[in-house]
């Protein structure tokens, strides 16, 4: 029966990666035309790497899947849920303070003490900003920390 649920949850990853790819390409060309990297680029590759994973799991499922324990369940949802509310926030609060607070959210739930957690969003918050923003020329929104 594992075999099935893996087969099941493989094709419906499979058709989450699709529309994912259809909807970058529905973002509008830069002003300026077409660029080499543009928005469109990470979320192609995002959904062109779940359509992998979701074949490969259509192919070759696990034979012994068990479900994780209570206590797991509720650490996938919470990482869920700080997912979900860091897509809401990462244009009021900006990259790098949204940043910060999703990944030391993730990472003191895995274990860290909460200084380490939110020292490290941050730092992966403003290396990661700095990278898309001058190495790459993909502006990321700076929410508060924004200067008028």
């Amino acid at each position: 029966m594992s075999k099935l649920n893996d087969r099941v949850f493989g094709l419906v990853m499979l058709v989450v990666a699709v529309a994912y790819f259809y909807g970058a390409t529905q973002f509008p060309v830069p002003f300026g035309g077409s660029e080499a990297v543009g928005p469109e680029t990470f979320p192609k590759i995002l959904g062109v790497v779940l359509a992998i994973c979701s074949l490969y799991m259509i192919v070759k499922p696990d034979p012994d899947n068990h479900w994780p324990a209570l206590r797991t369940f509720a650490e996938l949802c919470i990482a869920v849920v700080v997912l979900i509310v860091y897509a809401l926030l990462l244009e009021p609060l900006g990259f790098i303070l949204a940043t910060t607070l999703a990944v030391g959210t993730l990472c003191w739930r895995m274990g860290a003490k909460p200084l380490k957690a939110y020292l490290t969003g941050l730092i992966s918050g403003a290396v990661v900003f700095v990278l898309f923003t001058y190495g790459l020329e993909l502006p990321l929104p700076l929410g508060l920390l924004e200067l008028n």
